[in-house]
Formats: C-alpha cells, sequence, structure tokens
C-alpha cells in the first residue's frame, strides 16, 4: 500500500477530559502489534497517539511537551527495528510516554507517577522494552555502545539505538562515548532529537530528500569502493574524502560527526513520518556508527505547548471542573528556589564579584530575573555539571564569587570536580543545591538523599541545612562569605511561609538554635535533633512527648558545645534528616559523642537504605517515618527498649 501524506498534521487545541477514541491504537497494544499496521496508516496512529498521550497525562500529570514532540519517531523506530530485541535507548526519559503507551502500559498509564503505578522515566525492571534506565542525561550513547559491544562478543546481529536531545548532545560524556564508538566501530545508531540548534533551521525536502540519498546502501557502497579504489593513489582518497565533506558541509551540519567517525545524515523533518520510515530502514541495514539528525518541535500537536514549550515542559493534573468556593484558599509562601532567585539578586546588586551559574536549570532555579538583570554575571552552561563546577573553580581563582545553582542529584555527576578542583584548592564557591531529600512523583533518580553524606566528608567544606524560607536566606549569606566552599541544601516546593529578613546577614558559623526546651523531669528526657526542614513535624512531636526540639543548622561544622551539654541532659537524642541515614548529618553527631567518650542513646530517623519510589510527597516522608506520625512512633518504640 502506498504511503500517504497530509499537507497538514492535526493540532490539538486542549487537553480532553474523556478517553478519546483510538480505533488504530487499540490495535497497536505492542510494537509487535504495530509492525503488523500498513505505513499508511501510521500517520493517522500518529494523530491517536498524540490524544492518547494528552487524555493521560492530563489525568496524571507529568514531562509533556518532549513526549508530543517525538511521537512520529517513536511510532518509526519501533515499526523499522524490532524491538525488544533490538535496543532502544532513550536519553533522560522526558519523552519516553508515547513509548510506554505502545509497549503493552497503555491503561497502566493513568497510574503513571502514583505510588506503586508506573515511573516517570523508562526502568528496566518494569518492562522488556525499557533496556535502560534513565533520568539523568547524556547516559544513552555510552549505554547502546555498551549493549552494541556486548552483541558483537556474543556473536548477535541485534542492533542498538540511542536516541538523545540536542541538550543532552552538550555533557562531555555523550562526546566520550562518540569518540568510543567510532573507535571500535560499533554497529549502533544514534538518533539526535534536535528541537532547538540553530544549525538545524533550513529543513525541507532538499534536505530529506538528501537524507534518504545518504543514508541508502548505494550510496554507502559507492563510497566504499571509491575508498577502496582511490586509497591506492597516494593522496587520493584523502582528497576526496575532504571534498565530499565539504559538499556535504554546505547543506548539512555534520562535518563535526563525521570528524568523529560517524555516518552523518540529516537533518530530516522528525514528524515526516514517511521520510523517517525510509530512512531509518536504509540506515538499519548499514554497519558502523551511524548518526541520524532529526528536527522535531517539542508540544507537537498541542498549540499551546508548541506556543511555550518551556511552560509545557511538564503538567499538573487536569483538576474537576468545581463551582468556586465560598473562601479564597489562604496564599502559600514562595518556594524554596523563588528565596534563592530573590537572594541571589540581592547579593549580586550588592557585591559586583558574585557570578551566577547554572546548569540548564535556570527556570527550575528561578534564575530568569538574575539572567535578565545581570546578563553579563549569568552563565548557562548546558547539561555539563562537571564543567560547571571546574568554571566556578576556575573563576573563585581570580578574585570572583560564583554561585553554582545545581540539584542535588545533579551535583553527584560532578563530584570529583567538587574535590579535586574546589575543595582540595580551598576555593570560594557557594553551592546553591535544590531539590534536597525526596523530590516526589519523579521517583529514586531525582531524590536528593545523600548530599549530606558526600558533602561533610570532604575536608573544609560549610554544610548547612535550613528548616524554613528566612534561615535559608541567611544560610546562603553565610555561606557566600565564608571563606572556602560551602553549601546550602534545600527542598523542593514551599516552605512553611517564614517571614523573611530582606537584610543580607550571616549567621554563627557552627551554632545550633534550641527551638523548645522539653521540661519532663521524670528522668526520660528526650532531645530532637532536626537537621533541615522536618522541624515542624519535630515541633509536633515534642509537644506530644515535652522533648526539647534543636534547629541543628550545621551539619559541618556540628556545634559541638551544644552536643555536649544536650547528652549530659537528656536520655534519649534522636535525629532527623531527610537524607540517608547511612554517613548523614545522624552518623556526624554519633561519630562526635563516640569521639567525646559520650555513650550516649541514639536513634537516627532519616532515609532507609533503600531506593524510596516515586509516590507523592507526603506518602513518601510516612514510608520513611519522617512525618510526625512517625516521627512519633519511632521514639516511643525506643523509648519502650531502653
Amino acid at each position: 500500500m502506498p504511503i500517504t501524506t497530509r499537507l497538514m498534521p492535526t493540532t490539538f487545541h486542549q487537553i480532553p477530559r474523556e478517553r478519546p477514541a483510538t480505533p488504530l491504537l487499540d490495535r497497536a497494544a505492542t510494537p509487535a502489534d504495530l509492525r503488523r499496521l500498513a505505513e499508511a496508516e501510521l500517520e493517522t496512529l500518529a494523530d491517536e497517539l498524540r490524544q492518547e498521550l494528552l487524555y493521560t497525562v492530563g489525568q496524571t500529570g507529568g514531562h509533556f511537551g518532549a513526549g508530543l514532540g517525538v511521537v512520529e519517531l517513536t511510532i518509526a523506530l519501533h515499526y523499522i527495528f524490532d524491538t525488544p530485541d533490538d535496543r532502544l535507548v532513550w536519553d533522560v526519559g522526558h519523552q519516553a510516554y508515547p513509548h510506554k503507551i505502545l509497549t503493552g502500559r497503555r491503561e497502566r498509564m493513568l497510574s503513571l507517577r502514583q505510588k506503586d503505578g508506573i515511573a516517570a522515566f523508562p526502568r528496566r525492571v518494569e518492562s522488556e522494552y525499557d533496556t535502560f534506565g534513565v533520568g539523568h542525561s547524556s547516559t544513552s550513547i555510552s549505554a547502546a555502545l555498551g549493549m552494541a559491544i556486548a552483541a558483537k562478543l556474543q556473536g548477535s546481529k541485534r542492533k542498538s539505538v540511542a536516541v538523545i536531545g540536542d541538550g543532552a548532545l552538550t555533557a562531555g560524556m555523550a562526546f566520550e562515548a562518540l569518540n568510543h564508538a567510532s573507535d571500535v566501530k560499533a554497529d549502533m545508531l544514534v538518533v539526535l532529537n534536535d528541537n532547538d540548534m540553530s544549525i538545524s533551521r533550513n529543513v525541507g525536502g532538499l534536505s530529506n530528500y538528501l537524507a534518504k540519498i545518504l543514508s541508502s546502501r548505494t550510496y554507502a557502497s559507492m563510497r566504499e569502493g571509491s575508498k577502496k579504489v582511490l586509497s591506492r593513489l597516494p593522496g587520493a582518497w584523502e582528497i576526496a574524502r575532504k571534498a565530499e565533506e565539504h559538499a556535504k558541509g554546505m547543506l548539512v551540519p555534520g562535518t563535526l560527526f563525521e570528524e568523529l567517525g560517524w555516518n552523518y545524515v540529516g537533518p530530516i523533518d522528525g514528524h515526516d513520518l514517511p521520510t523517517l520510515l525510509a530512512t531509518l530502514r536504509n540506515m538499519r541495514g548499514l554497519e558502523g556508527p551511524q548518526f541520524l539528525h532529526v528536527i522535531t518541535k517539542k508540544g507537537k500537536g498541542f498549540a499551546p505547548a508548541e506556543a511555550d514549550p518551556i511552560g509545557y515542559h511538564a503538567i499538573t493534573k487536569l483538576e474537576p471542573i468545581k463551582a468556586p468556593a465560598a473562601e479564597p484558599k489562604k496564599a502559600s509562601g514562595p518556594k524554596y528556589s523563588n528565596v534563592f532567585g530573590q537572594w541571589l539578586c540581592d547579593m549580586a546588586e550588592a557585591d559586583p564579584r558574585l557570578l551566577g551559574i547554572t546548569p540548564a536549570m535556570k527556570e527550575g532555579s528561578d534564575l530568569v530575573d538574575f539572567s535578565e538583570r545581570f546578563p553579563a554575571r549569568y552563565f548557562d552552561v548546558a547539561i555539563a555539571e562537571q564543567h560547571a563546577v571546574t568554571l566556578a573553580a576556575g573563576m573563585a581563582c581570580e578574585g570572583a564569587k560564583p554561585v553554582v545553582a545545581i540539584y542535588s542529584t545533579f551535583l553527584q555527576r560532578a563530584y570529583d570536580q567538587l574535590i579535586h578542583d574546589v575543595a582540595v584548592q580551598h576555593l570560594d564557591v557557594l553551592f546553591a543545591i535544590d531539590r534536597a531529600g525526596l523530590v516526589g512523583e519523579d521517583g529514586p533518580t531525582h531524590a536528593g538523599s545523600f548530599d549530606l553524606s558526600y558533602l561533610r566528608c570532604i575536608p573544609g567544606m560549610l554544610v548547612m541545612t535550613p528548616s524554613d524560607e528566612n534561615e535559608m536566606r541567611r544560610m546562603l549569606t553565610t555561606g557566600y562569605l565564608f571563606d572556602g566552599p560551602a553549601a546550602v541544601r534545600y527542598p523542593r516546593g514551599s516552605g512553611p511561609n517564614a517571614t523573611i529578613d530582606p537584610a543580607l546577614v550571616p549567621l554563627e558559623i557552627g551554632k545550633g538554635v534550641v527551638r523548645r526546651q522539653g521540661q519532663n523531669d521524670s528522668g526520660r528526657r528526650i532531645a530532637l535533633l532536626v537537621f533541615g526542614v522536618q522541624l515542624a513535624e519535630a515541633l509536633q512531636v515534642g509537644e506530644a512527648l515535652d522533648a526539647t526540639v534543636v534547629d541543628m543548622r550545621f551539619v559541618k561544622p556540628l556545634d559541638e558545645a551544644l552536643l555536649r551539654e544536650l547528652a549530659a541532659n537528656h536520655e534519649l537524642l534522636v535525629t532527623i534528616e531527610e537524607n540517608a541515614i547511612m554517613g548523614g548529618a545522624g552518623s556526624a553527631v554519633g561519630e562526635f559523642l563516640a569521639g567525646e567518650g559520650v555513650h550516649q542513646p541514639l536513634l537516627h530517623l532519616g532515609l532507609p537504605d533503600y531506593y524510596v519510589e516515586h509516590a507523592k510527597p507526603a506518602q513518601m516522608l510516612a514510608e520513611c517515618g519522617l512525618d510526625a506520625a512517625g516521627i512519633e512512633r519511632s521514639v516511643r518504640a525506643r523509648l519502650e527498649a531502653l
């Protein structure tokens, strides 16, 4: 049956509240079913898949625009490649919802990001089609290369495909993998899903036509044959190769990848299914490292997302239509990221040495205002966390005062640079560590579970944990004025709406604060030592148990004088933190007391020694025993055991 094309793809303008009719999608429950459809039916399938995606994400919330942009690409990859035998690796995974729908999980999509439901990202334990667990960017090429090498050693002909975005391709790890793959001449395909690169604006009929030619077996055979003939003549093949690259470079932006040893094809329109299918079919039969460059539009097919791809990167679920409430809902306070953004601008006004750095998280870390007010002092280094940290180190060497705004889970990627380039040289760098602790529906790949553990062991590091918005602002000032590396770690979302002092006033380093003094003289006195935002819960427990409640503030250095006093006057010390118990702030307290020769009963409450699965933040905290009820329950159980 001939391939039919439409002049204008269907565009939707609102998210459906009822599941739309999708007769073709009903027949494509798995990739094997999909491959039984006629090619002429696939464009209609793409429309239906978009409608299904709009409906399901509207019910659950989640990443949105990226999935809409790869609907045609997802269909084409599963149609041409024999998945799951052929390995398909999605980078980051923001765009993997269409993949999940087409791989037997359509009905479970309504449990997306919910407790005991399917995950927000591909996971190996969830489906055989999820060949590699992702969540952090720029890992797909390395993983697919590893799979290709293993297949070759096993004598298998299965293919490996990595789909990576233009943002993820900026990371050094991606280029390390590209370089290695060409060195081992791996049989694999990298698909660059480009929805923003300026080099790729001129996409049209000529480009698509050239892609079909360049990906064909005929062209590949002619190229290899010419190479064999011309290689016998001194310098002839090199001249021909450079002429070919020059000709390609005039029409397509692939010279860089050709120089790295990849056969570059593209750019092609990633929403043109006939061209995608023809090109992928050609490239599947080619040997060696293959690179396909496709141009897509984030939010494709949904008009609001096309107009605002950043705003529609992710959405919250649609709420039921209700009558207006009799009384307006009480306004919540600013998010912790908003507090940071305001502080950064205020400190920049006060100190011209301040420079702000982000690894591609301007909106998430709330650097938008700073970037507009201080453009010469704002540096978005793209998805390159290692570079961000060493860049800050270089700036600090010259007397600047860099502030690195970074998520806790992403700072893990730059741990060597944090130690070797910043801490060992005792450089003045402040790390504003967002999304510390549990982050909810995005699950363990995005949780900031380990930063206290991996920071407090670094010599010379100042580590602070605010309990509210005002404490956070003061700690940022403290860390900024500190002579050496400093970190302030704070959670996602809003705090208790504390009154914020606009002054830039630091705290006394290494001093905690007693927030509630227990009055129980029965000999069973308890002290709750809080590192971070569980202070509100601890105060509730303090009232219930008449316990002393302490906002410790500093993980490093600890308030040693206060710890000695608390140990002398209390029967049980309870440490509370939203960080792994192993090696965390509670461990620091235990190590100090042991070093002092104090044999004090301790109870450490924090994140358990397993990955806490995605759920609502409140559900996750309850599972870990870090809500008020859980803290009280654990303390009472420990008291009974004493």
